[in-house]
């Protein structure tokens, strides 16, 4: 079953996202962005009553009136990884955004994971950002043309850059 994170998961949400990084670090980064305010949403995945995955969409600042979204981390815990929870968590993220009125989301992952979800890099060859060109900084279009002219992104402050 995948929902809305709520407050009374953080902690929960905190071990999967260190666990699945071997590291505190985008835990911390899942942290700084609820604490500033720049999470658009969050969605966990329960199995047999626990959580087991996670997945954060924060929002971007862009020089357009558009709503863009930033997908990153997504979270599985490693005894479930390889089961499909990750995939489950994009694409219910991909409909949240969508509701959420996001018109692109952008992403900086694996170059071979995230294209079986529509990502490519060529989707965001218009976007100027400090991962521009990156094999990994890949982007998806939810409404027509979001993509299609020079943009400006910017992640929020937690994301350091």
């Amino acid at each position: 079953m995948i929902r809305y994170a709520k407050a009374s998961d953080h902690l929960a949400i905190r071990d999967i996202v260190a666990a699945a990084f071997e590291r505190p670090d985008e835990a911390d980064l899942v942290e700084r962005v609820r604490a500033d305010g720049d999470a658009m949403f969050e969605l966990v995945e329960m199995a047999d009553g626990v959580l087991v995955g996670h997945i954060l969409f924060s929002r971007m600042w862009a020089d357009s009136l558009n709503l863009y979204a930033a997908l990153a981390p997504v979270s599985v815990r490693p005894d479930v990884q390889n089961l499909g929870t990750g995939g489950r968590l994009v694409r219910a993220g991909m409909d949240a955004a969508k509701e959420f009125g996001a018109a692109a989301v952008i992403v900086l992952g694996h170059p071979t994971y995230y294209p079986r979800f529509g990502f490519s890099p060529e989707a965001a060859q218009n976007l100027k950002c400090a991962f521009s060109g990156l094999p990994a900084f890949m982007a998806k279009a939810l409404e027509p043309g979001a993509l299609d002219q020079p943009l400006t992104v910017v992640y929020p402050d937690a994301f350091g850059v």
